[in-house]
């Protein structure tokens, strides 16, 4: 067999990708990027795989979330920060339920690529090219924003750059202390519509309170006061992959440089193409989007080349179905899985299926069939005998109104009131930490189920 090459995806069939126009001037971005140095380092994915092959096999689990895409104009510290803090916070509920580590990744530091259901949008009779992200093109609806631009991979790579240096500090710097995201999670629950939610947050603090008195604080332990938390995007935009894959000297792999986990969407996932080829090349964690048209047989195809050697953490399997049928649809690949024999880490996405038109012409996502949806998913995996490893959120630390529900009631009428995404629609941060609370309540009920078929 071939030794793979970073370049070897240029020979298989692409799509959802730009063409771009001038050839030289792509080409001298994609000599730049090769020059600079990685946003990630191998040891770190090597750990992130760790983590995740101890997801797959219940001993942690995995949050994953950020924005649908990043945008270069609401880029902020704020917004990291706002993004990070409600992560913190979800993970710290999840935690208790679970009495798992959680494996903390961010949509960040690289989601700037989107996959389109059509090539082209038309709006007042004028068709142009679809947006496809702010690394390809701009938002604005005019010719010559949408012409893909070579040039915004280096404004992309130098906010991922930014991104990941802010992350990294929160992440030591003492911003995530665990009284403090606590702190936080307590003003949340104390809020009047949303107190059904301070019994579990009440025993959070004794737990923490109890802690302190046995002198384990952020002063004298490490892990109270640093997290490990890690980046992750959709491997999309291939040239701006290619150019930031690095030979990792201690192991002669290679690395995606862009991130420490990439993964492959629904549209994107043929077995044969230029996405599933780049993939299979790199030391990274790799997710793989399961859609209701993913077959058993490419699942089984998909799993060969994406993990051949079988090793654990590697491949994440990101289930997004709809909300009411993941049943219909999950538990046949959960069976090829089990057919293979093959260490997986399977993961719920209860966003993407769930994607409506509201009646008020915005596109929204109902928070109960989020909800429904990683109900289904966990109700699965209980009846399959199988590990509900995680779950991936679209979300903000923002109070947006971009998907109706919660307990703060948002309506589709409140939609224009903060409707900031430049794509799909985010939870926003009462939202997320309101999911985490009902994911926690999941968690523990198959904690409990679990301890009682062991001593049945």
């Amino acid at each position: 067999m071939t030794e793979w090459q970073k370049s070897n995806w240029r020979s298989k069939p692409r799509v959802q990708m730009p063409e771009y126009t001038d050839a030289a001037a792509l080409a001298k971005v994609e000599a730049q990027l090769s020059q600079y140095p990685p946003l990630v380092f191998a040891g770190e994915a090597r750990r992130l795989k760790q983590h995740l092959g101890a997801a797959g096999r219940g001993e942690a689990f995995l949050l994953q979330g950020g924005d649908c895409a990043e945008s270069f104009e609401q880029f902020s510290a704020d917004a990291i920060r706002d993004t990070f803090k409600v992560m913190l916070q979800m993970a710290m509920v999840l935690t208790y339920g679970a009495k798992v580590p959680v494996v903390k990744v961010g949509r960040m530091a690289g989601q700037f690529a989107k996959p389109r259901s059509a090539p082209t949008e038309v709006v007042d009779g004028v068709e142009l090219p679809s947006y496809r992200g702010d690394i390809i093109n701009e938002l604005a609806f005019t010719p010559e924003a949408r012409i893909p631009n070579p040039n915004r991979m280096l404004q992309a790579y130098t906010q991922a750059a930014a991104t990941l240096n802010l992350l990294r500090a929160f992440s030591t710097g003492g911003f995530a202390d665990m009284s403090r995201v606590h702190a936080w999670t307590l003003g949340f629950a104390d809020e009047q519509d949303v107190q059904k939610y301070s019994e579990v947050a009440d025993r959070i603090q004794d737990t923490i309170d109890f802690m302190e008195a046995a002198g384990i604080t952020a002063e004298t332990t490490h892990e109270f006061s640093t997290v490990e938390f890690y980046t992750s995007h959709e491997g999309l935009l291939l040239e701006y992959e290619e150019a930031l894959t690095r030979l990792d000297s201690t192991s002669g792999n290679w690395l995606a440089g862009s991130g420490h986990m990439i993964w492959i969407g629904d549209r994107t996932r043929q077995p044969d193409g230029a996405h599933v080829e780049f993939c299979r090349g790199v030391l990274n964690p790799i997710g793989l989007k399961c859609g209701p048209t993913t077959t058993a047989e490419d699942l089984k195809v998909l799993m060969s080349k994406l993990n051949p050697d079988n090793e654990e953490g590697r491949l994440t399997l990101i289930a997004r179905f709809g909300a009411g049928k993941a049943g219909e649809h999950l538990p046949r690949l959960v069976k090829a899985v089990k057919e293979e024999g093959a260490k997986v880490t399977w993961v719920c996405d209860p966003m993407h299926g769930n994607t409506i038109k509201s009646a008020t012409g915005y596109k929204t996502r109902p928070f109960d069939s989020v909800l429904r949806e990683v109900r289904d998913f966990f109700g699965v995996h209980q009846a399959e005998g199988t590990i509900p490893g995680g779950v991936h959120f679209e979300m903000t630390g923002l109070d947006v109104t971009e998907c109706t529900g919660g307990v703060r009631a948002v309506t589709e009428e409140d939609l224009s009131d903060r409707y900031h995404t430049a794509c799909d629609p985010r939870l926003n941060a009462s939202q997320s930490l309101e999911l985490a609370f009902l994911v926690a309540e999941e968690l523990t009920n198959l904690r409990r189920n679990g301890a009682k078929r062991a001593v049945s």
